[in-house]
């Protein structure tokens, strides 16, 4: 069966009809074996299994997906809420009335896979930091020993060397104890030089955890980044009662200034447009580059109609600057941003608080741009028809 299957846009029940669950047009029921003809009750699990293959089925056929083991993976992933990174990116599309193709899918999931790439170096660089922090203790203890050592050796061989009564035996002794101690002083620098290493290994390994989770470009925190401080944000924010909004800001028409300007002219208007939301960066607050144009900010003990004042303020200083290309002398004309703001504990879960802000967004360029809208519940609907 290919997506261009003409049953699919006749048959209701999708999926489950390919699987035997359901009637294609035209076709005989499937005979069920006497056993499971009239089941005594229904199982609230092989309910919502029916669901969901009723769901992914709708979904494959809606945008003429073939059935294979990536595209079912895929709707069920977008369709469970498992794979948020990937419900964004398909939500995003839809609403831009695109279509979601199996090509779409393959670059979008190659991408995909670089977080997991981004994730399991977070882990390794764990796992290599702990290893150092052991080895620094392990050196440290060695080198204490050895130092003490060391004063005691050095104690004993005073001692025989201030015997009157020496003999040939006690005189070899001392000679012994002399090589001994001049090691025990080679092995005490061998050990310092390790620690310094060890220092310095350490120092390196977390500036290039700084580097990881750092926007070379702006110098904010970068999408990785994000995630981790959005979700402990979250999980403080619940635990004290306390409110958390969650806004992208995207800056308006910046393909225009790439093409006009050059992207060299377009990495300095980023920088500006960071700097701007940077002005409200605290404790409380926090901004990050999400890619491309794109900024997300956290705001936490703050209502949402004053996060979105607060970030109005932001927009509207922007639009008042006037900007000129210092390479050419030519003005960039009005720098401005759209935004959509989310309240995160108004929606399911932090995954959905973050598509709504992003359905906000879009519908703030849908209106004409340089506008902060507030999330609602209505944009989490998707109109998968409208793809």
């Amino acid at each position: 069966m290919t997506a261009h299957d003409p049953s699919l846009g006749r048959n209701r029940s999708g999926l489950l009809g390919w699987l035997g669950f359901g009637n294609r047009a035209g076709a005989e029921p499937m005979p069920l074996p006497e056993t499971l003809a009239e089941p005594p009750r229904t199982d609230r699990r092989d309910t919502a299994r029916r669901r969901q293959l009723e769901e992914i089925g709708t979904f494959l056929a809606t945008h003429q997906l073939e059935l294979t083991g990536q595209s079912l993976a895929i709707a069920h992933g977008y369709l469970s809420g498992e794979e948020p990174q990937l419900a964004r990116l398909i939500d995003r599309q839809v609403q831009a009335r695109k279509p979601v193709t199996a090509e779409w899918l393959d670059e979008i999931a190659a991408r995909h896979g670089q977080g997991d790439d981004l994730a399991q170096l977070s882990q390794l660089m764990e796992r290599l930091e702990t290893s150092i922090d052991e080895f620094g203790r392990t050196s440290q203890d060695a080198h204490k020993a050895t130092s003490d050592y060391h004063s005691a050796l050095e104690e004993h061989v005073s001692e025989l060397e201030q015997v009157n009564l020496a003999g040939e035996v006690i005189s070899e002794l001392a000679t012994i104890a002399k090589v001994m101690l001049k090691r025990t002083r080679e092995i005490e620098k061998q050990m310092q030089r390790s620690e310094a290493q060890t220092r310095s290994l350490k120092r390196r390994l977390e500036e290039a955890r700084r580097s990881a989770e750092e926007d070379a470009l702006t110098g904010l925190p970068n999408r990785r980044a994000f995630e981790a401080r959005f979700e402990e944000e979250y999980r403080q924010a619940r635990a004290a009662a306390e409110q958390l909004c969650v806004a992208f800001c995207d800056i308006d028409n910046f393909k225009r200034i790439n093409d006009s300007h050059g992207h060299e002219a377009g990495d300095r208007v980023l920088k500006v447009v960071a700097e701007c939301l940077s002005r409200i960066s605290n404790d409380r607050c926090h901004v990050s580059r999400h890619g491309g144009e794109e900024f997300v900010v956290l705001l936490r003990d703050m209502p949402v109609e004053e996060a979105r004042t607060r970030l109005d303020q932001l927009r509207e200083q922007l639009a008042e600057r006037r900007l000129v290309n210092r390479a050419t002398d030519v003005p960039f004309g009005q720098i401005t941003f759209s935004g959509g703001v989310a309240d995160a504990f108004a929606f399911p879960d932090r995954r959905a608080a973050l598509r709504a802000a992003d359905a906000a967004l879009y519908r703030a360029k849908q209106q004409g741009r340089n506008r902060i809208l507030v999330a609602g519940a209505e944009d989490l609907m998707m109109p998968l028809a409208a793809a």
